[in-house]
């Protein structure tokens, strides 16, 4: 379930309705006075859960999901488990989609309730700037020094001791203690998650957190996306450059480091003491190593095992590329030579 600090609860919603608002055909008629109220992963999902199945490799997920209902192509019809609703849709990650906005909703700061809302709590020894934000719910911790013109969401919790810098946006996020937030840095806001329809792409929202653990460093003008149903987490210890991006559900280890431009793409599992070079990529749904290294703008497609030092585009242990680009240039030069003399 989304955490209601940061959603709001929009159902129940029968399915007759999320049918018909989805664009979905109900198979069992009889079972469309049943209510939902949230939407869910397939591994995820309870009795009261919408889920999706939008993709093949995903099947045996379907086959043991317990969501009470879900939506799927017609050719997936006959994996769902028995129990479980069938909604058939041309574009299941797309009404997965329309469900989760029609039954869940981001909380706002209403600006009736002023610049800091009365219903956050500060531990003593707070220090905000001229211009701050706080919205309803949230809660600081002592010794923590907020600047000019930072905004902090709703039910954003923050440590004691931390840092943050001017023009900061904090939300949807679980802040430890002692953590920098360096000026203009971006924390929960939604990742990129966008599908097809046939009225053409659509934004699936953004459901997760983002849990940034003890003595952190984020800097300036880095981004930090909430997760897309499971959490965004930065581990302890771990310090980020500037114009760093981290996308959703990606969970960081601790002592990481990354330089500036370093560019992480979702649902990316590293683990501790890993460092990043300045404008390194990563790839979705890669796992790297304890103790991995990646050199300065490469190019990471797949898996890194602990331990190891990998570079270049598509990246591959370091010795390797290296004994390739001397190779090819080798070569080029050779030829070069052999051009000349004719």
């Amino acid at each position: 379930m989304p955490d209601a600090r940061f959603f709001e609860s929009l159902g129940p919603l029968k399915l007759r309705d999320l049918a018909d608002a989805t664009g979905s055909t109900l198979l069992e008629a009889d079972a469309g006075e049943r209510v939902i109220t949230k939407v869910a992963p397939l591994g995820q999902a309870s009795a009261d859960a919408v889920a999706f199945l939008g993709s093949r490799k995903h099947a045996a997920d379907l086959g043991v999901t317990k969501a009470g209902a879900v939506f799927v192509s017609e050719a997936d019809v006959s994996a769902a488990p028995a129990g479980c609703v069938v909604l058939v849709s041309r574009a299941p990650q797309a009404a997965w989609a329309k469900a989760a906005g029609l039954l869940h909703r981001p909380r706002t700061h209403d600006a009736s309730a002023g610049r800091v809302h009365p219903t956050a709590e500060f531990e003593e020894g707070v220090e905000i700037g001229p211009g701050v934000i706080v919205g309803p719910g949230a809660k600081i911790g002592s010794g923590t020094r907020i600047l000019a013109a930072a905004v902090i969401g709703p039910g954003v919790a923050i440590g004691r001791g931390v840092w943050i810098g001017a023009y900061a946006s904090i939300g949807f996020a679980l802040i430890g203690d002692r953590v920098n937030i360096m000026a203009g840095a971006r924390v929960g806001e939604a990742g990129f998650g966008v599908t097809g329809s046939a009225a053409g792409l659509v934004d699936i929202p953004q459901l997760g957190r983002v849990i940034i653990q003890d003595n952190v460093t984020i800097g300036a003008n880095s981004c930090i996306d909430r997760g897309s149903y499971d959490d965004t987490v930065i581990g302890e210890n771990t310090k980020l450059d500037n114009l760093v991006h981290v996308g959703h559900s990606t969970r960081l280890g601790r002592n990481c480091v990354a330089a500036a431009y370093t560019g992480i793409s979702g649902s990316v599992v590293a683990g501790d003491n890993v460092s990043f070079g300045g404008r390194a990529g990563i790839s979705d749904h890669v796992l790297i190593g304890d103790g991995a290294s990646i050199a300065a703008g490469s190019g990471v497609l797949g898996t890194i095992p602990a331990g190891e030092v990998w570079g270049g585009y598509p990246a591959k242990p370091i010795r390797k590329w290296m004994r390739e680009t001397a190779t090819l240039t080798r070569w080029v030069e050779d030829d070069r030579v052999r051009g000349d003399k004719k």
